[in-house]
């Protein structure tokens, strides 16, 4: 592995590339993205896609990754011109891309806006919360998440944001009338370190989950996109917004093992399956599934 740094004129990118470049064995490079995730969240499903090179890279203002720009917020838009940037830079695109959660939503962004940039995309899990026909409930209990990061710190953010993403079915009056969301009882801290700056639990990446998709031109563009889910997903809210934009991209959702880190190992947490997550993303870029 190589890291490099690509500086463009508001934000330090900094990216590892995995194998050679330009590639040898015929392919173009897999670039793997994430939102709030940075490269360190990849590690283990690059490491099981050893025989291609992979890229992996901080976002701006996330990890290694540091922003110029003044702000603080993290948008769609911007991400999709910095992922375009640095496929400029690899200098082997269009890419084959997969891409994770808000990287998702980045990758969306990026058919729309840069359409030969990207071969094949496969989008897993986009926490796209408006398309969903409870669209206004799950933006309110995003709200109520942020409320509870606001009086009471990471822990009790969290654990809110825990419950929100567990939570089966659409977000009824029974899901907002559930008592506050205990942080020991996730094994997270009671205390409040006074930080107020998490891209996950603040309002900073609202753009990202609230973020509207030109179908348009998704569908225009020459990416085969593929919308994935993992099996353990589909009854909560990034399984439902899965197959809400798979839906308006004329397509159903493919599965995948496991869940919304399905290709994480243990070291993050409640690890994934990430021996079948690889497996899977191999078929599907393939074409195999």
């Amino acid at each position: 592995m190589k890291t490099h740094t690509l500086k463009t004129a508001d934000a330090d990118l900094v990216h590892d590339v995995h194998g050679p470049l330009p590639t040898t064995d015929g392919r173009p490079p897999l670039l793997m993205i994430g939102q709030p995730m940075d490269a360190t969240g990849f590690a283990a499903l690059a490491a099981r896609s050893s025989e291609r090179t992979v890229v992996t890279y901080d976002p701006r203002g996330l990890g290694r990754s540091v922003r110029r720009d003044g702000r603080v917020d993290h948008t769609p838009e911007t991400q999709a011109d910095d992922v375009h940037a640095l496929i400029q830079e690899i200098g082997a695109g269009p890419v084959e891309m997969f891409a994770s959660s808000g990287g998702a939503v980045t990758a969306l962004a990026v058919v729309a806006r840069y359409p030969g940039d990207v071969t094949v995309l496969v989008a897993h899990e986009p926490p796209l919360i408006t398309l969903t026909p409870d669209g206004p409930a799950a933006v309110r209990a995003r709200a109520a998440v942020r409320e509870a990061y606001e009086k009471r710190g990471w822990g009790a953010g969290m654990a809110a944001f825990v419950a929100m993403t567990s939570w089966e079915g659409e977000f009824t009056e029974a899901y907002f009338a559930q008592p506050e969301a205990d942080p020991a009882a996730f094994g997270m801290p009671t205390e409040d370190d006074g930080s107020r700056d998490d891209p996950l639990l603040s309002d900073r990446s609202w753009a990202i989950s609230g973020y509207q998709p030109d179908i348009d031109a998704i569908t225009g563009a020459p990416t085969r996109v593929v919308i994935a889910v993992g099996e353990e997903s589909q009854a909560v809210q990034t399984g439902r917004t899965s197959a809400a934009i798979a839906e308006l991209l004329g397509q159903r959702v493919t599965v995948f093992p496991s869940h919304h880190g399905g290709f994480l190992d243990g070291e993050f947490g409640y690890p994934g399956k990430p021996d079948e997550f690889a497996r899977r993303l191999r078929e599907v870029l393939d074409g195999a599934a």
